[in-house]
Protein backbone atom coordinates (compact mmCIF):
# COMPACT_ATOMS: atom_id res chain seq x y z
CA UNK A 1 0.00 0.00 0.00
CA UNK A 2 1.26 3.47 -0.88
CA UNK A 3 2.38 5.81 1.86
CA UNK A 4 0.52 9.10 2.24
CA UNK A 5 -3.08 9.78 1.17
CA UNK A 6 -2.78 7.52 -1.87
CA UNK A 7 -1.90 7.06 -5.52
CA UNK A 8 -3.35 9.25 -8.29
CA UNK A 9 -3.22 8.75 -12.05
CA UNK A 10 -3.61 12.29 -13.39
CA UNK A 11 -4.58 12.76 -17.05
CA UNK A 12 -4.45 16.26 -18.59
CA UNK A 13 -3.40 17.33 -22.09
CA UNK A 14 -2.54 20.89 -21.03
CA UNK A 15 1.15 20.64 -20.05
CA UNK A 16 1.13 23.68 -17.72
CA UNK A 17 -2.03 22.54 -15.93
CA UNK A 18 -0.69 18.99 -15.68
CA UNK A 19 2.51 20.27 -14.06
CA UNK A 20 0.72 22.62 -11.66
CA UNK A 21 -1.84 20.01 -10.57
CA UNK A 22 0.90 17.44 -10.06
CA UNK A 23 2.74 19.82 -7.73
CA UNK A 24 -0.49 20.58 -5.85
CA UNK A 25 -1.25 16.91 -5.24
CA UNK A 26 2.30 16.00 -4.30
CA UNK A 27 2.34 18.82 -1.73
CA UNK A 28 -0.85 17.27 -0.32
CA UNK A 29 1.00 13.97 0.08
CA UNK A 30 -0.29 12.05 -2.93
CA UNK A 31 1.89 9.91 -5.18
CA UNK A 32 1.11 11.16 -8.70
CA UNK A 33 1.50 9.36 -12.02
CA UNK A 34 1.08 12.19 -14.58
CA UNK A 35 0.08 11.43 -18.17
CA UNK A 36 -0.81 13.80 -21.03
CA UNK A 37 -3.12 11.34 -22.85
CA UNK A 38 -5.76 8.80 -21.90
CA UNK A 39 -4.03 6.01 -23.82
CA UNK A 40 -0.86 6.52 -21.76
CA UNK A 41 -2.86 6.44 -18.51
CA UNK A 42 -4.40 3.07 -19.40
CA UNK A 43 -0.90 1.56 -19.43
CA UNK A 44 -0.62 2.09 -15.64
CA UNK A 45 -4.20 1.14 -14.66
CA UNK A 46 -5.11 -2.49 -14.05
CA UNK A 47 -7.28 -4.43 -11.61
CA UNK A 48 -4.58 -4.13 -8.94
CA UNK A 49 -4.28 -0.34 -9.36
CA UNK A 50 -4.34 0.92 -5.78
CA UNK A 51 -5.45 4.48 -6.44
CA UNK A 52 -7.74 7.02 -8.12
CA UNK A 53 -7.89 8.34 -11.68
CA UNK A 54 -8.39 12.08 -12.32
CA UNK A 55 -9.02 13.03 -15.95
CA UNK A 56 -10.09 16.03 -17.98
CA UNK A 57 -13.09 15.29 -20.17
CA UNK A 58 -12.07 17.08 -23.36
CA UNK A 59 -8.80 15.71 -24.75
CA UNK A 60 -7.60 14.82 -28.26
CA UNK A 61 -7.93 11.16 -29.16
CA UNK A 62 -9.61 9.27 -26.33
CA UNK A 63 -11.61 11.69 -24.15
CA UNK A 64 -12.30 11.42 -20.43
CA UNK A 65 -15.65 9.68 -20.80
CA UNK A 66 -14.17 7.04 -23.09
CA UNK A 67 -11.31 6.60 -20.63
CA UNK A 68 -13.85 6.05 -17.85
CA UNK A 69 -15.61 3.36 -19.90
CA UNK A 70 -12.30 1.57 -20.45
CA UNK A 71 -11.39 1.77 -16.75
CA UNK A 72 -14.84 0.51 -15.73
CA UNK A 73 -14.28 -2.54 -17.93
CA UNK A 74 -10.94 -3.18 -16.17
CA UNK A 75 -12.31 -2.71 -12.65
CA UNK A 76 -15.59 -0.88 -11.90
CA UNK A 77 -14.37 -0.20 -8.33
CA UNK A 78 -11.57 2.15 -9.42
CA UNK A 79 -12.77 5.69 -8.55
CA UNK A 80 -12.66 8.11 -11.49
CA UNK A 81 -12.95 11.87 -11.00
CA UNK A 82 -13.69 13.95 -14.10
CA UNK A 83 -12.61 17.56 -14.47
CA UNK A 84 -15.11 19.42 -16.66
CA UNK A 85 -15.49 22.71 -18.47
CA UNK A 86 -18.72 24.70 -18.12
CA UNK A 87 -20.26 23.15 -21.22
CA UNK A 88 -19.60 19.60 -20.08
CA UNK A 89 -21.66 19.65 -16.85
CA UNK A 90 -24.59 17.74 -18.36
CA UNK A 91 -22.16 15.07 -19.64
CA UNK A 92 -20.55 14.80 -16.21
CA UNK A 93 -23.92 14.44 -14.43
CA UNK A 94 -24.83 11.62 -16.81
CA UNK A 95 -21.45 10.03 -16.11
CA UNK A 96 -22.15 10.20 -12.34
CA UNK A 97 -25.24 8.08 -12.92
CA UNK A 98 -23.05 5.67 -14.86
CA UNK A 99 -20.61 5.25 -12.00
CA UNK A 100 -18.11 8.14 -12.09
CA UNK A 101 -17.05 8.89 -8.51
CA UNK A 102 -17.18 12.70 -8.78
CA UNK A 103 -16.83 15.59 -11.19
CA UNK A 104 -15.21 18.96 -10.58
CA UNK A 105 -16.07 21.94 -12.82
CA UNK A 106 -13.38 24.35 -13.97
CA UNK A 107 -12.10 26.60 -12.56
CA UNK A 108 -11.80 24.80 -9.23
CA UNK A 109 -10.04 25.44 -5.92
CA UNK A 110 -7.16 23.08 -5.18
CA UNK A 111 -8.73 22.14 -1.82
CA UNK A 112 -11.83 20.90 -3.61
CA UNK A 113 -9.81 18.42 -5.66
CA UNK A 114 -7.70 17.32 -2.70
CA UNK A 115 -10.74 16.59 -0.53
CA UNK A 116 -12.44 14.63 -3.29
CA UNK A 117 -9.28 12.60 -3.81
CA UNK A 118 -8.94 11.81 -0.10
CA UNK A 119 -12.48 10.41 -0.01
CA UNK A 120 -11.97 8.46 -3.21
CA UNK A 121 -8.61 7.10 -2.03
CA UNK A 122 -10.14 5.87 1.21
CA UNK A 123 -12.89 4.13 -0.74
CA UNK A 124 -10.36 2.44 -3.00
CA UNK A 125 -8.23 1.44 -0.04
CA UNK A 126 -11.17 -0.31 1.62
CA UNK A 127 -12.15 -2.04 -1.64
CA UNK A 128 -8.61 -3.37 -2.05
CA UNK A 129 -8.42 -4.35 1.60
CA UNK A 130 -11.64 -6.37 1.41
CA UNK A 131 -10.51 -7.94 -1.85
CA UNK A 132 -7.21 -9.02 -0.31
CA UNK A 133 -9.01 -10.40 2.73
CA UNK A 134 -11.39 -12.44 0.58
CA UNK A 135 -8.46 -13.82 -1.38
CA UNK A 136 -6.62 -14.60 1.85
CA UNK A 137 -9.67 -16.38 3.24
CA UNK A 138 -9.96 -18.45 0.06
CA UNK A 139 -6.26 -19.27 0.17
CA UNK A 140 -6.48 -20.22 3.84
CA UNK A 141 -9.48 -22.43 3.08
CA UNK A 142 -7.18 -24.51 0.91
CA UNK A 143 -5.30 -25.48 4.06
CA UNK A 144 -2.33 -23.10 4.01
CA UNK A 145 -0.82 -23.36 7.50
CA UNK A 146 1.36 -20.82 9.30
CA UNK A 147 -0.16 -18.12 7.14
CA UNK A 148 2.14 -15.26 6.18
CA UNK A 149 4.83 -14.15 3.79
CA UNK A 150 7.15 -12.37 6.22
CA UNK A 151 10.74 -13.65 5.82
CA UNK A 152 10.71 -15.06 9.37
CA UNK A 153 7.56 -17.10 8.70
CA UNK A 154 8.79 -18.33 5.33
CA UNK A 155 12.06 -19.49 6.95
CA UNK A 156 10.10 -21.18 9.71
CA UNK A 157 7.98 -23.13 7.21
CA UNK A 158 11.09 -24.17 5.29
CA UNK A 159 12.79 -25.36 8.48
CA UNK A 160 9.73 -27.36 9.49
CA UNK A 161 9.74 -29.11 6.13
CA UNK A 162 13.43 -29.95 6.53
CA UNK A 163 13.23 -31.41 10.03
CA UNK A 164 9.73 -32.96 10.00
CA UNK A 165 11.11 -36.43 9.25
CA UNK A 166 14.09 -36.16 11.58
CA UNK A 167 13.88 -37.93 14.93
CA UNK A 168 15.12 -34.97 16.94
CA UNK A 169 13.51 -33.23 19.87
CA UNK A 170 12.49 -29.66 19.20
CA UNK A 171 12.13 -26.63 21.46
CA UNK A 172 9.65 -24.02 20.22
CA UNK A 173 9.99 -20.51 21.67
CA UNK A 174 7.40 -17.79 21.29
CA UNK A 175 5.16 -15.37 23.13
CA UNK A 176 1.67 -16.33 24.20
CA UNK A 177 -0.67 -16.64 21.23
CA UNK A 178 1.96 -16.83 18.48
CA UNK A 179 1.02 -20.34 17.35
CA UNK A 180 3.52 -22.70 19.00
CA UNK A 181 1.07 -25.60 18.95
CA UNK A 182 0.51 -25.00 15.22
CA UNK A 183 4.27 -25.45 14.73
CA UNK A 184 4.23 -28.69 16.72
CA UNK A 185 1.22 -29.97 14.78
CA UNK A 186 2.90 -29.24 11.45
CA UNK A 187 6.06 -31.04 12.50
CA UNK A 188 3.83 -34.03 13.14
CA UNK A 189 1.64 -33.80 10.02
CA UNK A 190 4.49 -33.08 7.62
CA UNK A 191 6.60 -36.02 8.79
CA UNK A 192 6.48 -39.80 8.73
CA UNK A 193 4.87 -39.85 12.21
CA UNK A 194 1.57 -38.38 11.00
CA UNK A 195 -0.21 -41.76 11.06
CA UNK A 196 0.45 -42.08 14.81
CA UNK A 197 -0.99 -39.97 17.65
CA UNK A 198 -0.24 -36.30 18.21
CA UNK A 199 -0.45 -36.06 22.00
CA UNK A 200 -0.59 -32.61 23.62
CA UNK A 201 -0.25 -31.71 27.30
CA UNK A 202 -0.16 -28.25 28.85
CA UNK A 203 2.28 -28.50 31.74
CA UNK A 204 0.96 -25.30 33.29
CA UNK A 205 -2.69 -26.35 33.32
CA UNK A 206 -2.49 -29.44 35.56
CA UNK A 207 -1.64 -29.67 39.26
CA UNK A 208 1.52 -31.54 40.22
CA UNK A 209 -0.50 -34.38 41.74
CA UNK A 210 -2.13 -35.09 38.36
CA UNK A 211 0.54 -34.30 35.81
CA UNK A 212 2.82 -37.21 36.81
CA UNK A 213 0.07 -39.75 36.19
CA UNK A 214 -0.92 -37.95 32.98
CA UNK A 215 2.63 -38.08 31.67
CA UNK A 216 3.98 -41.41 32.83
CA UNK A 217 0.93 -43.51 33.68
CA UNK A 218 0.59 -46.14 36.41
CA UNK A 219 -0.40 -49.71 37.05
CA UNK A 220 -3.56 -50.77 38.86
CA UNK A 221 -2.99 -50.60 42.62
CA UNK A 222 0.12 -48.42 42.32
CA UNK A 223 -1.38 -46.02 44.88
CA UNK A 224 -4.64 -45.45 46.71
CA UNK A 225 -7.39 -44.85 44.18
CA UNK A 226 -5.48 -46.35 41.22
CA UNK A 227 -8.12 -48.95 40.45
CA UNK A 228 -7.16 -49.42 36.81
CA UNK A 229 -4.03 -49.30 34.74
CA UNK A 230 -3.43 -45.97 33.03
CA UNK A 231 -1.23 -45.46 29.96
CA UNK A 232 0.44 -42.07 30.24
CA UNK A 233 0.75 -39.45 27.52
CA UNK A 234 4.42 -40.27 26.95
CA UNK A 235 3.74 -43.93 26.20
CA UNK A 236 0.61 -43.14 24.18
CA UNK A 237 2.65 -40.85 21.91
CA UNK A 238 5.16 -43.58 21.03
CA UNK A 239 5.56 -43.60 17.26
CA UNK A 240 3.92 -40.18 17.04
CA UNK A 241 4.64 -36.80 18.61
CA UNK A 242 4.47 -35.65 22.23
CA UNK A 243 3.80 -31.91 22.54
CA UNK A 244 4.56 -30.41 25.96
CA UNK A 245 3.26 -26.84 26.12
CA UNK A 246 4.51 -24.39 28.77
CA UNK A 247 7.35 -26.77 29.57
CA UNK A 248 8.84 -24.11 31.87
CA UNK A 249 5.91 -24.75 34.25
CA UNK A 250 6.77 -28.42 34.79
CA UNK A 251 7.45 -29.20 38.47
CA UNK A 252 11.18 -29.84 39.22
CA UNK A 253 10.56 -33.42 40.41
CA UNK A 254 8.95 -34.34 37.08
CA UNK A 255 11.74 -32.66 35.14
CA UNK A 256 14.12 -35.31 36.49
CA UNK A 257 11.85 -38.12 35.30
CA UNK A 258 11.33 -36.51 31.90
CA UNK A 259 15.07 -36.08 31.46
CA UNK A 260 15.62 -39.77 32.08
CA UNK A 261 12.89 -40.71 29.61
CA UNK A 262 14.47 -38.47 26.96
CA UNK A 263 17.92 -39.93 27.55
CA UNK A 264 16.88 -43.60 27.60
CA UNK A 265 13.85 -43.47 25.29
CA UNK A 266 12.09 -45.73 27.77
CA UNK A 267 9.95 -45.52 30.91
CA UNK A 268 8.84 -47.61 33.85
CA UNK A 269 5.27 -46.72 34.94
CA UNK A 270 4.57 -46.32 38.64
CA UNK A 271 3.80 -49.72 40.18
CA UNK A 272 5.59 -51.69 37.45
CA UNK A 273 9.02 -53.27 37.15
CA UNK A 274 8.74 -53.43 33.38
CA UNK A 275 10.79 -51.02 31.28
CA UNK A 276 9.03 -50.10 28.08
CA UNK A 277 10.91 -48.92 25.02
CA UNK A 278 9.57 -45.84 23.26
CA UNK A 279 9.75 -44.44 19.74
CA UNK A 280 9.63 -40.93 21.06
CA UNK A 281 9.67 -37.49 19.47
CA UNK A 282 9.16 -34.55 21.84
CA UNK A 283 8.25 -31.03 20.85
CA UNK A 284 8.36 -28.70 23.87
CA UNK A 285 7.06 -25.12 23.83
CA UNK A 286 7.98 -22.23 26.08
CA UNK A 287 7.09 -18.56 26.26
CA UNK A 288 10.39 -17.66 27.99
CA UNK A 289 14.01 -17.96 26.89
CA UNK A 290 15.19 -21.04 28.77
CA UNK A 291 18.75 -20.31 27.69
CA UNK A 292 18.79 -17.29 30.00
CA UNK A 293 19.23 -18.10 33.72
CA UNK A 294 17.19 -15.04 34.73
CA UNK A 295 14.19 -16.39 32.79
CA UNK A 296 14.77 -20.11 33.33
CA UNK A 297 13.96 -20.01 37.05
CA UNK A 298 13.95 -23.53 38.52
CA UNK A 299 13.90 -25.23 35.13
CA UNK A 300 16.79 -27.68 34.96
CA UNK A 301 19.67 -26.62 32.77
CA UNK A 302 20.46 -30.21 31.75
CA UNK A 303 16.85 -30.74 30.62
CA UNK A 304 17.05 -27.53 28.62
CA UNK A 305 20.19 -28.75 26.86
CA UNK A 306 18.55 -32.12 26.18
CA UNK A 307 15.49 -30.49 24.60
CA UNK A 308 17.53 -27.88 22.77
CA UNK A 309 18.57 -30.11 19.86
CA UNK A 310 16.67 -27.85 17.46
CA UNK A 311 15.20 -24.54 18.59
CA UNK A 312 12.51 -22.79 16.57
CA UNK A 313 11.34 -19.26 17.30
CA UNK A 314 7.82 -18.19 16.36
CA UNK A 315 7.88 -14.41 15.79
CA UNK A 316 5.31 -12.18 17.48
CA UNK A 317 2.75 -10.48 15.29
CA UNK A 318 4.32 -7.04 15.75
CA UNK A 319 7.43 -8.31 13.92
CA UNK A 320 5.41 -9.31 10.84
CA UNK A 321 2.71 -6.67 10.54
CA UNK A 322 2.52 -7.20 6.78
CA UNK A 323 0.95 -10.62 7.45
CA UNK A 324 -1.91 -9.20 9.53
CA UNK A 325 -4.38 -8.68 6.61
CA UNK A 326 -3.82 -12.23 5.35
CA UNK A 327 -4.19 -13.73 8.81
CA UNK A 328 -7.24 -11.63 9.55
CA UNK A 329 -8.82 -12.69 6.27
CA UNK A 330 -8.29 -16.33 7.21
CA UNK A 331 -9.83 -15.92 10.67
CA UNK A 332 -12.69 -13.79 9.37
CA UNK A 333 -13.58 -16.47 6.83
CA UNK A 334 -13.47 -19.17 9.51
CA UNK A 335 -15.60 -17.09 11.87
CA UNK A 336 -18.19 -16.39 9.17
CA UNK A 337 -18.42 -20.10 8.43
CA UNK A 338 -18.71 -20.95 12.12
CA UNK A 339 -21.42 -18.34 12.80
CA UNK A 340 -23.28 -19.05 9.56
CA UNK A 341 -22.83 -15.51 8.25
CA UNK A 342 -21.42 -13.95 5.07
CA UNK A 343 -17.83 -12.73 5.34
CA UNK A 344 -18.06 -9.23 6.84
CA UNK A 345 -16.68 -6.28 4.94
CA UNK A 346 -13.88 -4.38 6.62
CA UNK A 347 -14.71 -0.75 7.36
CA UNK A 348 -12.27 2.07 8.06
CA UNK A 349 -12.38 1.61 11.86
CA UNK A 350 -11.50 -2.10 11.61
CA UNK A 351 -8.80 -1.44 9.03
CA UNK A 352 -7.20 1.26 11.17
CA UNK A 353 -7.31 -1.02 14.21
CA UNK A 354 -5.58 -3.81 12.27
CA UNK A 355 -2.78 -1.44 11.30
CA UNK A 356 -2.31 0.51 14.54
CA UNK A 357 -2.91 -2.04 17.31
CA UNK A 358 0.16 -3.69 18.93
CA UNK A 359 -1.50 -7.14 19.24
CA UNK A 360 0.09 -8.19 22.55
CA UNK A 361 -1.98 -11.38 22.39
CA UNK A 362 -0.56 -12.07 18.93
CA UNK A 363 -2.37 -14.37 16.50
CA UNK A 364 -4.79 -15.60 19.16
CA UNK A 365 -5.91 -12.03 19.88
CA UNK A 366 -6.27 -11.37 16.15
CA UNK A 367 -8.47 -14.46 15.79
CA UNK A 368 -10.71 -13.28 18.63
CA UNK A 369 -10.97 -9.85 17.03
CA UNK A 370 -12.02 -11.50 13.75
CA UNK A 371 -14.77 -13.32 15.66
CA UNK A 372 -16.06 -10.00 16.95
CA UNK A 373 -16.00 -8.40 13.50
CA UNK A 374 -17.84 -11.42 12.07
CA UNK A 375 -20.53 -10.83 14.69
CA UNK A 376 -20.86 -7.18 13.70
CA UNK A 377 -18.76 -5.74 16.53
CA UNK A 378 -15.90 -3.33 15.87
CA UNK A 379 -12.88 -1.92 17.74
CA UNK A 380 -15.08 0.46 19.74
CA UNK A 381 -16.96 -2.56 21.09
CA UNK A 382 -13.78 -4.28 22.35
CA UNK A 383 -14.41 -3.43 25.99
CA UNK A 384 -17.34 -5.36 27.34
CA UNK A 385 -19.97 -3.31 29.12
CA UNK A 386 -19.77 -3.92 32.86
CA UNK A 387 -22.21 -6.55 34.03
CA UNK A 388 -25.29 -5.30 35.82
CA UNK A 389 -24.70 -6.55 39.32
CA UNK A 390 -27.73 -7.41 41.46
CA UNK A 391 -28.80 -4.82 43.97
CA UNK A 392 -27.37 -5.75 47.41
CA UNK A 393 -30.68 -4.89 49.02
CA UNK A 394 -32.64 -7.35 46.86
CA UNK A 395 -33.83 -10.66 48.25
CA UNK A 396 -31.76 -13.72 47.38
CA UNK A 397 -34.15 -15.12 44.69
CA UNK A 398 -34.28 -11.71 43.00
CA UNK A 399 -30.49 -11.40 43.07
CA UNK A 400 -30.07 -14.88 41.59
CA UNK A 401 -32.61 -14.05 38.88
CA UNK A 402 -30.87 -10.76 38.01
CA UNK A 403 -27.54 -12.51 37.73
CA UNK A 404 -29.03 -15.32 35.63
CA UNK A 405 -30.63 -12.80 33.27
CA UNK A 406 -27.30 -11.04 32.86
CA UNK A 407 -25.55 -14.31 31.97
CA UNK A 408 -28.16 -14.98 29.29
CA UNK A 409 -27.74 -11.48 27.86
CA UNK A 410 -23.95 -11.88 27.82
CA UNK A 411 -24.21 -15.23 26.02
CA UNK A 412 -26.55 -13.79 23.39
CA UNK A 413 -24.29 -10.78 22.90
CA UNK A 414 -21.20 -12.98 22.55
CA UNK A 415 -22.94 -15.10 19.90
CA UNK A 416 -24.54 -12.25 17.98
CA UNK A 417 -28.06 -13.28 18.96
CA UNK A 418 -27.55 -16.89 17.84
CA UNK A 419 -29.78 -18.88 20.19
CA UNK A 420 -28.11 -22.23 19.54
CA UNK A 421 -24.68 -20.81 20.33
CA UNK A 422 -25.96 -19.20 23.54
CA UNK A 423 -27.65 -22.45 24.62
CA UNK A 424 -24.45 -24.42 24.01
CA UNK A 425 -22.40 -21.84 25.92
CA UNK A 426 -24.75 -21.88 28.91
CA UNK A 427 -25.29 -25.65 28.86
CA UNK A 428 -29.06 -25.52 29.45
CA UNK A 429 -31.91 -27.35 27.71
CA UNK A 430 -33.55 -25.48 24.84
CA UNK A 431 -36.98 -25.31 26.52
CA UNK A 432 -35.41 -24.01 29.74
CA UNK A 433 -33.57 -21.33 27.79
CA UNK A 434 -36.75 -20.10 26.06
CA UNK A 435 -38.68 -20.17 29.34
CA UNK A 436 -36.05 -17.90 30.86
CA UNK A 437 -36.10 -15.55 27.84
CA UNK A 438 -39.84 -15.14 28.39
CA UNK A 439 -39.48 -14.75 32.12
CA UNK A 440 -36.84 -12.02 31.90
CA UNK A 441 -38.28 -10.30 28.84
CA UNK A 442 -35.17 -10.86 26.70
CA UNK A 443 -35.51 -10.77 22.90
CA UNK A 444 -32.69 -12.69 21.19
CA UNK A 445 -33.34 -10.86 17.90
CA UNK A 446 -32.19 -7.58 19.43
CA UNK A 447 -28.65 -8.95 19.77
CA UNK A 448 -28.24 -9.97 16.13
CA UNK A 449 -26.57 -6.74 15.08
CA UNK A 450 -24.21 -6.61 18.03
CA UNK A 451 -26.70 -4.46 19.92
CA UNK A 452 -27.43 -4.17 23.60
CA UNK A 453 -31.19 -4.02 24.03
CA UNK A 454 -33.12 -2.36 26.78
CA UNK A 455 -32.40 -3.51 30.34
CA UNK A 456 -33.87 -6.81 31.35
CA UNK A 457 -37.07 -6.68 33.34
CA UNK A 458 -36.73 -7.70 36.94
CA UNK A 459 -37.60 -11.38 37.49
CA UNK A 460 -41.05 -12.00 38.87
Amino acid sequence: MNEGPGLVALVEDDADLLHATTQLLELAGFTVVARDAAEAALAVVDRDFDGVVVSDIRMPGMNGLQLFDRIKAIDPDIPVILVTGHGDVDLAVAALKDGVYDFIPKPYAGDRLVEALKRASEKRRLVMENRRLREAAAQAADGLPLIGEAPSIRRLRETLRQIADMDVDVLVEGETGTGKEVVADLLHRWGRRRAKPFVALNCGALPETVIESELFGHEAGAFTGAQRRRIGRVEHSSGGTLFLDEIESMPPALQVKLLRVLETRSLTPLGSNETRRLDLRVVAATKVDLGRPDQRGDFREDLYFRLNVVTLRVPPLRERRGDIPMLFGHFLGKAAERFGRPVAKVNAAVSDHLQSHDWPGNVRELAHFADRVALGLGPDDEAEAPARLPEPSAALPERVGQYEAQLIRDALRDHGGDVRGAIDALGVPRKTFYDKLKRYGIAASEFRNGGDPHPVREPT
